[in-house]
Protein backbone atom coordinates (compact mmCIF):
# COMPACT_ATOMS: atom_id res chain seq x y z
CA UNK A 1 0.00 0.00 0.00
CA UNK A 2 2.89 2.38 0.81
CA UNK A 3 5.47 0.98 -1.59
CA UNK A 4 5.05 4.01 -3.88
CA UNK A 5 6.69 6.14 -1.18
CA UNK A 6 10.04 4.66 -2.22
CA UNK A 7 9.84 6.27 -5.66
CA UNK A 8 12.49 8.96 -6.26
CA UNK A 9 10.06 11.89 -6.34
CA UNK A 10 8.53 10.79 -3.05
CA UNK A 11 11.96 10.36 -1.49
CA UNK A 12 12.70 13.95 -2.46
CA UNK A 13 9.44 14.95 -0.81
CA UNK A 14 10.43 13.13 2.41
CA UNK A 15 13.83 14.84 2.42
CA UNK A 16 12.27 18.25 1.92
CA UNK A 17 9.83 17.72 4.80
CA UNK A 18 12.68 16.47 7.00
CA UNK A 19 14.69 19.55 6.11
CA UNK A 20 11.76 21.78 7.07
CA UNK A 21 11.33 20.05 10.43
CA UNK A 22 15.04 20.36 11.23
CA UNK A 23 14.95 24.01 10.18
CA UNK A 24 11.92 24.79 12.34
CA UNK A 25 13.47 23.08 15.38
CA UNK A 26 16.74 24.95 14.94
CA UNK A 27 14.91 28.26 14.60
CA UNK A 28 13.05 27.52 17.84
CA UNK A 29 16.33 26.73 19.62
CA UNK A 30 17.89 29.88 18.19
CA UNK A 31 15.05 31.98 19.63
CA UNK A 32 15.54 30.31 23.01
CA UNK A 33 19.24 31.21 22.88
CA UNK A 34 18.26 34.78 22.04
CA UNK A 35 15.96 34.73 25.06
CA UNK A 36 18.81 33.60 27.30
CA UNK A 37 21.01 36.37 25.92
CA UNK A 38 18.27 38.91 26.57
CA UNK A 39 17.84 37.72 30.15
CA UNK A 40 21.59 37.94 30.72
CA UNK A 41 21.61 41.47 29.28
CA UNK A 42 18.72 42.53 31.49
CA UNK A 43 20.40 41.09 34.57
CA UNK A 44 23.64 42.92 33.78
CA UNK A 45 21.91 46.25 33.27
CA UNK A 46 19.82 45.87 36.42
CA UNK A 47 22.91 44.97 38.48
CA UNK A 48 24.79 48.01 37.13
CA UNK A 49 21.85 50.36 37.71
CA UNK A 50 21.50 49.12 41.30
CA UNK A 51 24.98 50.42 42.17
CA UNK A 52 25.59 53.97 43.31
CA UNK A 53 26.82 56.56 40.86
CA UNK A 54 30.55 57.25 41.00
CA UNK A 55 32.96 59.68 39.30
CA UNK A 56 34.00 58.29 35.95
CA UNK A 57 37.61 58.31 37.09
CA UNK A 58 36.89 55.55 39.62
CA UNK A 59 35.77 53.18 36.87
CA UNK A 60 38.23 54.33 34.21
CA UNK A 61 41.22 55.51 36.26
CA UNK A 62 43.49 55.66 33.22
CA UNK A 63 41.22 58.16 31.48
CA UNK A 64 41.92 58.36 27.75
CA UNK A 65 44.31 55.40 28.07
CA UNK A 66 41.67 53.06 29.51
CA UNK A 67 41.42 49.71 27.79
CA UNK A 68 38.45 48.25 25.97
CA UNK A 69 38.13 45.65 28.74
CA UNK A 70 37.90 48.35 31.41
CA UNK A 71 35.18 50.10 29.44
CA UNK A 72 33.28 46.85 28.89
CA UNK A 73 33.45 45.99 32.61
CA UNK A 74 32.06 49.43 33.50
CA UNK A 75 29.31 49.44 30.87
CA UNK A 76 25.84 50.49 32.12
CA UNK A 77 27.25 51.93 35.38
CA UNK A 78 25.97 55.35 36.41
CA UNK A 79 28.83 57.85 36.43
CA UNK A 80 29.35 61.52 37.17
CA UNK A 81 31.41 63.70 34.84
CA UNK A 82 32.31 67.33 35.51
CA UNK A 83 33.83 69.88 33.17
CA UNK A 84 32.89 72.32 30.43
CA UNK A 85 31.24 71.53 27.12
CA UNK A 86 33.25 71.98 23.92
CA UNK A 87 30.25 73.08 21.88
CA UNK A 88 32.41 73.91 18.86
CA UNK A 89 33.34 70.21 18.57
CA UNK A 90 29.77 68.93 18.77
CA UNK A 91 28.49 66.43 16.18
CA UNK A 92 25.19 64.71 15.36
CA UNK A 93 24.54 60.97 15.00
CA UNK A 94 22.20 60.23 12.11
CA UNK A 95 19.20 57.90 11.82
CA UNK A 96 18.05 57.94 15.45
CA UNK A 97 14.41 57.73 16.41
CA UNK A 98 12.34 58.85 19.36
CA UNK A 99 8.89 57.30 19.62
CA UNK A 100 9.11 56.47 15.92
CA UNK A 101 10.03 60.03 14.87
CA UNK A 102 13.29 60.34 12.90
CA UNK A 103 16.08 62.57 14.09
CA UNK A 104 19.60 62.75 15.50
CA UNK A 105 21.56 62.20 18.68
CA UNK A 106 23.65 65.14 19.90
CA UNK A 107 27.22 64.28 20.95
CA UNK A 108 29.16 66.96 22.80
CA UNK A 109 32.64 66.48 24.33
CA UNK A 110 32.81 67.49 28.00
CA UNK A 111 36.34 68.65 28.85
CA UNK A 112 37.39 67.58 32.35
CA UNK A 113 39.76 69.51 34.64
CA UNK A 114 42.60 67.07 33.82
CA UNK A 115 42.42 68.01 30.13
CA UNK A 116 40.74 64.80 28.91
CA UNK A 117 37.22 64.82 27.50
CA UNK A 118 34.21 62.52 27.71
CA UNK A 119 31.69 62.27 24.87
CA UNK A 120 28.22 63.04 26.24
CA UNK A 121 25.13 61.87 24.36
CA UNK A 122 22.96 64.82 25.37
CA UNK A 123 19.79 63.46 23.75
CA UNK A 124 17.61 63.44 20.64
CA UNK A 125 16.61 66.25 18.28
CA UNK A 126 14.09 66.02 15.41
CA UNK A 127 15.02 65.54 11.76
CA UNK A 128 14.03 69.12 10.94
CA UNK A 129 17.50 70.14 12.08
CA UNK A 130 20.46 69.46 9.80
CA UNK A 131 24.13 68.74 10.23
CA UNK A 132 24.86 72.20 8.80
CA UNK A 133 23.12 73.97 11.68
CA UNK A 134 22.27 76.31 13.18
CA UNK A 135 22.34 74.47 16.50
CA UNK A 136 21.51 77.35 18.80
CA UNK A 137 18.17 75.81 19.83
CA UNK A 138 19.94 73.03 21.72
CA UNK A 139 23.23 74.67 22.67
CA UNK A 140 24.74 73.15 25.85
CA UNK A 141 25.10 75.12 29.08
CA UNK A 142 28.20 77.25 29.37
CA UNK A 143 30.66 77.14 32.23
CA UNK A 144 31.16 74.28 34.68
CA UNK A 145 28.68 71.41 34.28
CA UNK A 146 28.08 68.21 36.23
CA UNK A 147 26.58 65.35 34.19
CA UNK A 148 25.18 62.11 35.53
CA UNK A 149 24.52 59.33 33.06
CA UNK A 150 25.03 55.76 31.91
CA UNK A 151 28.46 54.70 30.70
CA UNK A 152 28.33 53.06 27.26
CA UNK A 153 30.71 51.20 24.95
CA UNK A 154 31.36 53.11 21.68
CA UNK A 155 29.59 51.89 18.53
CA UNK A 156 32.68 51.57 16.37
CA UNK A 157 32.50 49.94 12.94
CA UNK A 158 35.52 47.70 12.33
CA UNK A 159 36.16 45.50 9.30
CA UNK A 160 32.46 45.20 8.57
CA UNK A 161 31.73 43.51 11.92
CA UNK A 162 29.12 46.17 12.66
CA UNK A 163 26.80 46.59 9.71
CA UNK A 164 25.77 49.91 8.28
CA UNK A 165 27.28 52.91 6.54
CA UNK A 166 30.88 53.88 7.18
CA UNK A 167 31.98 57.41 7.95
CA UNK A 168 34.74 58.99 5.84
CA UNK A 169 38.21 58.32 7.21
CA UNK A 170 39.41 61.87 6.64
CA UNK A 171 38.09 65.36 7.19
CA UNK A 172 36.10 67.16 9.86
CA UNK A 173 32.62 65.69 10.09
CA UNK A 174 29.49 67.37 11.37
CA UNK A 175 27.61 64.09 11.60
CA UNK A 176 28.48 60.46 12.26
CA UNK A 177 26.69 57.23 11.41
CA UNK A 178 27.16 55.96 14.98
CA UNK A 179 28.73 56.89 18.30
CA UNK A 180 32.26 56.24 17.05
CA UNK A 181 34.55 57.80 19.66
CA UNK A 182 37.66 56.71 17.80
CA UNK A 183 36.56 58.54 14.64
CA UNK A 184 35.50 61.58 16.64
CA UNK A 185 38.95 61.72 18.24
CA UNK A 186 40.40 62.68 14.85
CA UNK A 187 38.72 66.08 15.08
CA UNK A 188 38.66 66.73 18.83
CA UNK A 189 41.67 68.50 20.33
CA UNK A 190 41.44 66.89 23.79
CA UNK A 191 42.18 63.18 24.41
CA UNK A 192 38.85 61.37 24.57
CA UNK A 193 37.99 58.68 27.09
CA UNK A 194 37.21 55.53 25.00
CA UNK A 195 33.58 55.46 26.10
CA UNK A 196 30.56 57.72 26.02
CA UNK A 197 27.93 58.70 28.57
CA UNK A 198 24.19 58.89 27.92
CA UNK A 199 22.99 61.89 29.87
CA UNK A 200 20.35 61.35 32.54
CA UNK A 201 20.69 64.45 34.70
CA UNK A 202 22.67 67.66 34.39
CA UNK A 203 23.51 70.66 36.56
CA UNK A 204 22.86 73.34 35.47
CA UNK A 205 19.87 71.98 33.58
CA UNK A 206 19.48 72.29 29.84
CA UNK A 207 17.60 75.38 28.70
CA UNK A 208 14.59 74.54 26.53
CA UNK A 209 13.08 71.21 25.55
CA UNK A 210 15.92 70.04 23.30
CA UNK A 211 17.74 67.75 23.24
CA UNK A 212 15.25 65.24 24.65
CA UNK A 213 16.92 62.73 27.00
CA UNK A 214 17.45 59.20 25.71
CA UNK A 215 15.17 56.76 27.60
CA UNK A 216 16.86 53.99 29.60
CA UNK A 217 17.28 50.56 27.98
CA UNK A 218 14.15 48.43 27.80
CA UNK A 219 14.47 45.40 30.07
CA UNK A 220 11.65 43.22 28.72
CA UNK A 221 12.34 39.76 27.37
CA UNK A 222 11.14 40.56 23.87
CA UNK A 223 9.15 38.24 21.58
CA UNK A 224 11.71 35.42 21.59
CA UNK A 225 9.67 32.96 23.67
CA UNK A 226 6.60 33.48 21.47
CA UNK A 227 8.69 32.98 18.33
CA UNK A 228 10.21 29.80 19.75
CA UNK A 229 6.72 28.48 20.44
CA UNK A 230 5.59 29.31 16.90
CA UNK A 231 8.51 27.48 15.28
CA UNK A 232 7.89 24.48 17.56
CA UNK A 233 4.22 24.41 16.52
CA UNK A 234 5.25 24.54 12.85
CA UNK A 235 7.56 21.55 13.37
CA UNK A 236 4.86 19.55 15.17
CA UNK A 237 2.22 20.35 12.57
CA UNK A 238 4.56 19.24 9.81
CA UNK A 239 5.22 15.94 11.59
CA UNK A 240 1.47 15.38 12.03
CA UNK A 241 0.10 16.62 8.72
CA UNK A 242 2.64 15.02 6.39
CA UNK A 243 1.96 11.39 7.49
CA UNK A 244 -1.77 12.06 7.21
CA UNK A 245 -1.24 13.34 3.69
CA UNK A 246 0.73 10.23 2.77
CA UNK A 247 -2.01 8.04 4.20
CA UNK A 248 -4.63 9.86 2.15
CA UNK A 249 -2.62 9.44 -1.05
CA UNK A 250 -2.11 5.74 -0.33
CA UNK A 251 -5.83 5.16 0.22
CA UNK A 252 -6.77 6.97 -2.98
CA UNK A 253 -4.31 4.86 -4.94
CA UNK A 254 -5.65 1.67 -3.35
CA UNK A 255 -9.21 2.63 -4.26
CA UNK A 256 -8.29 3.36 -7.85
CA UNK A 257 -8.84 7.12 -7.57
CA UNK A 258 -6.51 9.61 -9.25
CA UNK A 259 -3.62 10.58 -7.00
CA UNK A 260 -2.05 14.02 -6.86
CA UNK A 261 -0.44 13.47 -10.29
CA UNK A 262 -3.81 12.59 -11.91
CA UNK A 263 -2.80 8.94 -12.51
CA UNK A 264 -5.32 6.20 -11.72
CA UNK A 265 -3.62 3.29 -9.97
CA UNK A 266 -5.29 0.02 -9.01
CA UNK A 267 -3.54 -2.09 -6.40
CA UNK A 268 -3.99 -5.77 -5.73
CA UNK A 269 -4.46 -7.39 -2.36
CA UNK A 270 -0.71 -7.75 -1.97
CA UNK A 271 -0.15 -4.07 -2.69
CA UNK A 272 1.19 -4.60 -6.21
CA UNK A 273 0.05 -2.37 -9.05
CA UNK A 274 -2.33 -4.36 -11.22
CA UNK A 275 -3.47 -1.51 -13.49
CA UNK A 276 -2.74 2.13 -14.10
CA UNK A 277 -3.98 4.72 -16.53
CA UNK A 278 -4.05 8.51 -16.95
CA UNK A 279 -6.82 10.12 -14.97
CA UNK A 280 -9.76 11.92 -16.57
CA UNK A 281 -9.18 15.40 -17.92
CA UNK A 282 -11.34 18.31 -18.96
CA UNK A 283 -9.68 18.55 -22.38
CA UNK A 284 -12.10 18.00 -25.35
Amino acid sequence: MYRFLLKPRWILSHLFVLFCVVLFVNLALWQLRRLDERKAYNARVEAAEAQDSVPIGQLLPEGASSTAQQVDDAQYRTVVVTGTYAADQQVLVTNRTNGGAPGFWVLTPLVQPDGTAVVINRGWIPFSYTADGPWTDFAPPTGAVAVQGMLQVPQARSNGIVAGPKDPDQGVLRSLARVDVERLQQQVAEPLVPAYVTLQQQQPAQAGDLPQPIPPPELDEGPHLNYAGQWTIFALLTLIVYPLLLRRVARRRQQGEPDESGEVVVLGADGEVVASAPGPTDDP
